[in-house]
């Protein structure tokens, strides 16, 4: 009977497999990985959503720009000093929604599922601008409403990579990678989804459901390993 072939080992773990025969052959401890080039940081993204300057304007008025209230971790990026509230089904509401600039291309609302549950959405999951066929809603600003055809997600987990990042890990954009959190409540997240830029600095981010499962605080130790290698290295 014939077996269907499996695609070939990554080679990250090729490498892995060899260095541990090796050492294994000369009676030798695996020696730890050399250094990360960047600071692995994990950050709790809470609910926020990205507007286009149209959809700034209806909202706050004509001209109106976002004021930074809290430069974020990414290169540019920042938490507006605006806040919105978001009508789902039923009049059900989220108020103090942040909005996050600068603005972008299209409008999206990024949730977690229990803000899901409380409006009466089934939000579906996607990667951050994969919004075609999502769910819409209304947006609520001080100085009128703007309807979202489209847009309103529970965003995947993700791990922001610079190339010297993606280097070391042996990881390419669209790969997925496993986020090991230790501490009390300590968790492995499968299918974190590898995004790599240039101007990208090493983050993870994880929504508050996931957070908040896992205790994650200010110094929870937390390692990020290729899903296709078996790990053995000293638990956290």
């Amino acid at each position: 009977m014939s077996t269907a072939l499996s695609s070939p080992p990554h080679r990250a773990v090729v490498e892995h497999l060899v260095r541990q025969a090796v050492y294994s052959r000369l009676g030798k401890p695996l020696p730890r990985p050399a250094a990360a080039p960047n600071p692995l940081v994990v950050n709790v993204s809470a609910r926020h959503c990205h507007l286009t300057q149209e959809a700034v304007e209806t909202l706050f008025g004509k001209g109106h720009q976002l004021q930074v209230h809290k430069w974020l971790y990414q290169e540019g990026q920042f938490a507006a000093k605006e806040t919105l509230t978001l009508v789902g089904p039923r009049s059900r509401v989220i108020s103090n929604l942040r909005i996050l600039g600068p603005c972008r291309t299209l409008n999206q609302v990024e949730l977690a599922y229990t803000d899901g549950i409380a409006l009466g959405f089934d939000l579906p999951l996607r990667i951050s601008g994969d919004i075609k066929g999502t769910l819409g809603g209304m947006l609520m600003g001080p100085a009128g409403f703007f309807e979202m055809e489209q847009g309103i997600i529970r965003a995947m987990r993700h791990v922001h990579m610079h190339p010297t990042d993606a280097d070391y890990y042996g990881m390419k954009a669209g790969e997925s990678m496993k986020l090991k959190i230790g501490g009390p409540c300590g968790l492995v997240l499968d299918k974190m989804l590898v995004r790599v830029d240039g101007s990208f600095k090493l983050e993870v981010h994880i929504d508050t459901d996931e957070g908040n499962a896992c205790h994650l605080q200010a110094d929870t130790p937390c390692e990020l390993i290729p899903l296709s290698i078996t790990h053995n290295s000293t638990h956290l």
